[in-house]
């Protein structure tokens, strides 16, 4: 039977659930390490942002139908909207430490413009951060900082200081991704292989005239990676986007058959998944600088 869920719409609901005090409404550092209370069993459908450091194995988190990577020294990142579920392993306390805050918190703030960009915090499964000991020193530096505001008493700086601490945090997140996308390079290059074979075989089964062009979310899903990571390695290892990458195949694709075939602009458009021959000749001319007329004739 699925777990009864928790909808977190607030920061103090967190903190009654482990027994830690509230000092803002909006963000809280949090030490679950101080939990006064513990649940072996939790299902969150996040309301808030939330990012922690954990420190030691001490149980399971599953979003989705996966487990995620997360062993000592991982980070893991929510964003309202997901639904998280964690199992305690008997006798054992959450050591983690890290930050929640309410979306009003940014509303209005630099960050709040920005949050978007962070795309971490749609990654999911086994695409966990992991942490050298400097990266670690860092991380907690910048929770001990916003921790240091949330101490001091409320002034008219109060909200921009804080915001431009969590954007430091959060900067720092996707440089150490960053980093762990170079150090994990052998692995990317495995799921770029494999993201090219699926290119092929899509049209190669003919998948263009039974479920129109490809997206980047039905590779994401065949290499088991989130969309948001899968954008993030493809673009990190080729300098390109999954759907710039998948255009370009599309333009092989069209260029091939305009060059092998007898079959109208329009036949061709409908194999490659297009709706409309007027977008694939809008794509195509954008791309070759020539409409698929204009290319076929050029070669004879």
């Amino acid at each position: 039977m699925e777990d009864n869920i928790i909808k977190l719409e607030t920061v103090d609901q967190y903190n009654q659930l482990f027994g830690l005090e509230t000092l803002h409404p909006l963000i809280a550092i949090v030490d679950l390490g101080k939990a006064t209370r513990c649940p072996e069993k939790l299902s969150i459908n996040y309301g808030v942002y939330a990012l922690f450091l954990k420190q030691t194995r001490c149980g399971d988190i599953r979003y989705g139908r996966q487990l995620y990577d997360y062993q000592e020294g991982t980070v893991t990142s929510f964003a309202p909207g997901q639904i998280v579920h964690t199992q305690m392993e008997p006798g054992t306390r959450p050591q983690a430490r890290g930050l929640l805050f309410h979306p009003d918190l940014i509303r209005g703030t630099s960050l709040g413009q920005e949050i978007k960009h962070y795309s971490f915090f749609s990654y999911n499964s086994n695409e966990a951060l992991h942490l050298s000991e400097e990266e670690k020193g860092i991380f907690t530096d910048c929770l001990d900082k916003i921790q240091l505001e949330l101490n001091h008493p409320i002034d008219k700086h109060s909200k921009r200081l804080i915001a431009r601490n969590i954007e430091l945090l959060l900067d720092y997140c996707m440089r150490f991704y960053e980093r762990q996308f170079i150090t994990r390079s052998a692995v990317n290059r495995d799921v770029l292989i494999r993201f090219e074979e699926l290119l092929d075989d899509y049209y190669q089964q003919d998948l263009g005239q039974q479920q129109g062009l490809p997206t980047v979310k039905y590779f994401a899903d065949k290499v088991c990676l989130s969309a948001n990571y899968f954008g993030d390695l493809v673009k990190k290892e080729t300098g390109k986007s999954p759907q710039e990458y998948i255009q370009d195949k599309i333009i092989d694709f069209s260029k091939e058959l305009i060059a092998t075939t007898n079959k109208t602009v329009s036949e061709i458009a409908y194999q490659l998944g297009f709706q409309y021959s007027q977008h694939f000749n809008r794509v195509f001319k954008k791309h070759v600088g020539a409409t698929p007329n204009e290319y076929r004739r050029a070669l004879v």
